[in-house]
């Protein structure tokens, strides 16, 4: 049975189910490459990540199953055509309700996902130089520090996502505008002074 549906707008929410079913290699690259190319079929996406379309055809059906992926009905014959059912996901460790397979699942996946970024930002800075200044002014790291409480840090967060969510789609359709990862990482700095609650 799948887990209760957390889908709201463009975002998926992950419970312990969906975040053990995407920490996984083929899953979670699966669902990437939906979210950045658009619509595939099994094929294309084996050919694209370079393992063999069953085994991608397989995943992609538990991804289905849990509400990740979806068939648009717009393939042919029996090639499925699959797009990404939501345009991201979030999470929060409190979902999982202390499910340590879940967590462990989580700790991977945001590992991964870390991985991912560094790829890109790494290929990013190999490309910068031929992108025009204006572009390469706007783009890259930035980095701050803030002294907050707990509470102080989730409500930073919200402030940002909110602002995130603003800007999510006001350059579509001009032709000058560029699809722009934004990553909102906070961790904190005093790691040996861990704080009493």
């Amino acid at each position: 049975m799948p887990p209760q549906n957390h889908v709201v707008g463009p975002v998926v929410r992950l419970d312990g189910v969906r975040v053990k079913a995407l920490a996984h290699p083929l899953r979670n690259r699966l669902v990437s490459a939906l979210r950045r190319s658009g619509p595939a079929t099994a094929t294309s996406l084996a050919r694209e990540l370079g393992t063999n379309s069953g085994a991608t055809s397989y995943h992609l059906r538990r991804l289905a199953e849990l509400g990740l992926v979806g068939d648009t009905g717009e393939g042919h014959g029996r090639e499925r055509l699959w797009a990404a059912a939501r345009d991201y996901t979030q999470w929060d460790p409190a979902d999982l309700g202390g499910d340590e397979d879940a967590e462990t699942a989580l700790n991977w996946l945001e590992r991964d996902y870390l991985r991912h970024m560094d790829q890109r930002f790494e290929k990013w800075l190999d490309d910068a130089a031929s992108w025009p200044m204006a572009w390469r002014s706007a783009l890259g790291m930035k980095d701050d520090v803030c002294v907050l409480t707990a509470d102080q840090t989730a409500e930073m967060d919200a402030e940002l996502r909110a602002v995130v969510e603003r800007w999510r789609r006001v350059g579509q359709g001009n032709p000058d505008a560029r699809r722009i990862a934004v990553y909102r990482v906070t961790y904190p700095i005093d790691l040996d002074r861990p704080p009493r609650t």
